[in-house]
């Protein structure tokens, strides 16, 4: 059977990486292994058909339609939580993958604006879209919950993989950086956007209730996000009173891979996750990971991670001195950690992703 061809949302494939833009790309790179002839449509300079509007959104409503008409592609796959076009494109099987439902969950944690955007334009979404593609069951029945008229049989799952976290050989410069950096021989690690709902707070007060005990660094790598004034200024705080922690911004992934490995224990106290892939990737690297017990983190990381509620930040700081006195568990955990993750693939999303596409193009 011959594998069809999918025009693809590559809207991010040139930006600093997400982890939407991750997805795309590991998507295009499995199902051109699977054979697959896909168009990505939309970077800003990279693909077969890139933008000429800086705006994503005026792209979706206004350029992207007009690329599909003249395309006609058999299937489009919209990779962005929302974003479709507004008009079903006939001959065309609109595909959608939602990644978490945040905006609609945790309101507080998204500026007005994006709220109704998402809300609004979600629902457009799922009203023309052929095959909705989740990357956990939490957020499947969390969709089918809020949007009770979907038609389950069309709501797929499939885990994100794992895979693509190797470890590698750093360049001079990133060794350089790397080494600059000073950091001490132990030290917990938080890897992920500097927003509201990531709960990095929770870290904070868990590290001052250690500080009897020792004051334990603490190294955050992540953009800033919507809601990060306050967590930054609190950070500049903790730092005039003596604590050790390094804000390190965005980095590449080489970095980042190799600052997972050197990490004693990766710290993810999210509040909300439609999957939560650092800790999976830190996992991936024999890092011992202690995560919230909220959304899909429970889900993804198994009892492999030490779990913590959200809001229990005595519960954390008992945790990590656990695991920071005790080499032995850390050592379980890693290792339990690897065994987990190695189950994480991208063939098998690739593979899902093929059976949605022949099933809504008839093929």
């Amino acid at each position: 059977m011959t594998p069809p061809t999918v025009a693809l949302d590559a809207m991010l494939w040139d930006e600093p990486t997400t982890g939407i833009g991750l997805y795309t790309r590991q998507v295009a790179r499995t199902l051109g292994e699977l054979g697959v002839s896909v168009l990505r449509l939309g970077a800003r300079t990279s693909g077969e058909f890139p933008r000429r509007l800086r705006s994503r959104t005026l792209y979706t409503l206004a350029e992207l339609p007009r690329t599909l008409a003249k395309l006609r592609p058999p299937i489009f796959h919209a990779v962005g939580n929302f974003d479709l076009p507004l008009q079903k494109l006939r001959g065309t099987a609109y595909v959608l993958t939602v990644h978490d439902l945040i905006p609609l969950e945790l309101p507080e944690t998204v500026s007005p604006g994006f709220h109704w955007q998402f809300r609004l334009w979600l629902e457009r979404s799922l009203r023309i879209a052929d095959a909705v593609v989740c990357d956990s069951a939490t957020t499947r029945e969390s969709l089918l919950q809020r949007f009770d008229r979907l038609d389950e049989a069309s709501v797929s799952m499939v885990h994100l993989g794992v895979d693509h976290v190797q470890p590698l050989q750093l360049d001079a410069t990133s060794r350089a950086f790397l080494e600059a950096l000073g950091l001490p021989d132990e030290f917990l690690l938080y890897v992920g956007a500097l927003d509201r709902r990531k709960n990095v707070g929770l870290v904070l007060d868990a590290l001052e209730r250690l500080k009897a005990w020792r004051r334990v660094p603490f190294v955050l790598v992540g953009q800033r996000w919507y809601g990060a004034g306050p967590l930054e200024r609190r950070i500049r705080e903790m730092r005039s009173a003596g604590y050790d922690i390094r804000a390190l911004g965005f980095q590449p992934e080489p970095l980042l891979h190799a600052l997972m490995q050197r990490a004693t224990l990766f710290v993810f106290p999210s509040r909300g996750e439609g999957f939560g892939l650092p800790p999976l990737e830190a996992m991936a690297l024999g890092t011992p990971v202690v995560v919230s017990t909220a959304g899909a983190l429970p889900e993804v990381c198994g009892e492999a991670a030490v779990q913590v509620g959200p809001d229990d930040a005595e519960g954390l700081a008992a945790a990590l001195k656990r695991l920071l006195q005790s080499p032995d568990e850390r050592r379980a955990r890693a290792e339990a950690g690897r065994l987990h993750a190695s189950g994480f693939r991208w063939a098998r999303v690739g593979e899902h992703l093929l059976n949605v596409y022949r099933s809504v193009s008839g093929a």
